[in-house]
């Protein structure tokens, strides 16, 4: 090959498939994806051993992506379960699957996403580290967790995870800065644990170098994970989150000079009034990498609907320079998510970000609200079902509450007072009936 990674062709001045569509998809110049493309602010992850996969660029001067997160637990290990969630978020538009399964043979699953899944795929190494050996945490060496990297490029994960800017001096600012929640991040907690239990330097830190070869070899973006994001409001925005973000900062220049792809990934739970603050510091700090956040969630008090605080503060942020979006379910906090759970993840998701895009000003962005405002001026049940981003469920909630026969054109709700209705006829000179 000419090239190494999809940075590494646009540097080059090499149009790949992958850009291509990208470009097509996004309605902008190929010279302007790809000048954002070798700065690093868009990322295309596309590993060259996922071959049926239909490529999204992520970055704030693009549409927002969401990602959905599934895979097995030891309490919920029914792959075919999450197989269906997969076929879910397919069909309902989510541009990436994160595989966090955390219980049994990981790899078939893993491998079955890579060759049947158009949707980018991501996981996060260290979790199918002890699966995948079947030893302890603090068992495993170094080397083991790289191999485990190594792994899961080989079989066409487009990005990882990789909790590289936690070190032992976090172990000192966890143990004296008390913070309400410490690291909620699972991912984060295990490297933690495995440098206080062993005494070694986080491994992921210490060979970044080496996983940054493997990246480089199969084209996978390495999404920085933020170990230190916060767990709750108390902790947002606090000592520990920005120190991690400046290594952040340090390590995705590094990985730019391997034409390796970085996504840096951000909060967690902070208050509305600090969301647009926390993306201008990442953009700073991190020179523009695309920014990839699970929420952020505005309140601490909602288990139950924190779809609906996680949509809140996605769309703060992503209207604030945040490219992707962590899909956030009703079963957050409290249990593996199901089918109907990752459906309304799905589609909160999907609202943040289609508002931010509007308010971004991303192009066509908003075509499909004016579509949908003059069927709604026509009284055009049809069409706006076809605009509608949930059209079955619109249409299940139209027909349990059909109107009656003689304003059968309005809903249940103003019948003959609706006012579109009385504004059409106005506005045509025609009598308004009510009675």
């Amino acid at each position: 090959m000419e090239y190494t990674t999809q940075m590494d062709a646009a540097r080059k001045g090499i149009v790949t498939k992958e850009i291509e569509t990208v470009a097509k998809k996004e309605k902008m110049e190929l010279s302007k994806l790809m000048q954002l493309v070798a700065e690093g602010k868009v990322a295309i992850p596309a590993n060259k051993n996922h071959k049926c996969l239909n490529p999204e660029g992520v970055g704030s001067a693009l549409r927002t992506k969401i990602n959905v997160n599934l895979g097995v637990s030891r309490d919920c290990k029914d792959y075919n379960v999450e197989m269906q969630k997969v076929l879910k978020a397919v069909d309902m538009g989510a541009e990436a699957i994160m595989d966090l399964s955390s219980h049994g043979n990981t790899q078939p699953f893993r491998q079955k996403l890579t060759q049947e899944c158009p949707a980018m795929i991501g996981t996060v190494p260290v979790y199918d580290s002890v699966i995948h050996y079947q030893r302890d945490l603090a068992t495993l060496t170094a080397k083991d967790f790289i191999d485990v990297v190594r792994l899961h490029a080989e079989d066409g994960v487009d990005f990882v995870t990789l909790h590289c800017g936690i070190t032992r001096k976090t172990i000192d600012q966890i143990r004296t800065h008390k913070r309400k929640m410490n690291i909620v991040s699972r991912g984060g907690s295990l490297v933690f644990a495995w440098m206080s239990m062993t005494g070694n330097e986080n491994p992921f830190y210490e060979y970044y170098d080496e996983i940054l070869d493997i990246c480089e070899k199969y084209d996978v973006t390495v999404s920085l994970g933020d170990a230190c994001r916060p767990g709750c409001l108390a902790d947002a925005t606090d000592v520990c989150q920005i120190e991690e973000l400046v290594r952040l900062g340090e390590l995705t220049k590094r990985a730019w000079e391997h034409n390796v792809q970085v996504m840096v990934e951000g909060p967690g739970h902070v208050p509305m009034d600090q969301i647009a603050a926390n993306m201008k510091v990442q953009q700073t700090i991190c020179m523009g990498a695309p920014f990839y956040v699970l929420g952020p969630l505005v309140t601490d008090i909602a288990p139950g609907y924190d779809h609906i605080t996680s949509a809140i503060g996605g769309a703060i942020a992503a209207m604030n320079g945040a490219s992707f979006l962590c899909y956030v379910t009703p079963a957050e906090h409290l249990a593996l998510p199901n089918v109907d759970d990752v459906k309304q993840g799905i589609i909160a998701s999907k609202i943040a970000a289609h508002a931010a895009d509007i308010a971004k000003g991303i192009p066509g962005a908003r075509d499909i609200d004016d579509k949908m405002a003059d069927a709604r001026r026509k009284l055009d049940w049809e069409k706006q079902f076809e605009c509608a981003i949930d059209p079955k469920t619109a249409r299940a909630i139209r027909d349990s509450r059909a109107p009656e026969q003689d304003h059968s054109d309005t809903c249940s709700m103003c019948g003959k007072f609706c006012a579109v209705r009385s504004m059409n006829k106005a506005l045509s000179g025609e009598i308004i009936d009510i009675l």
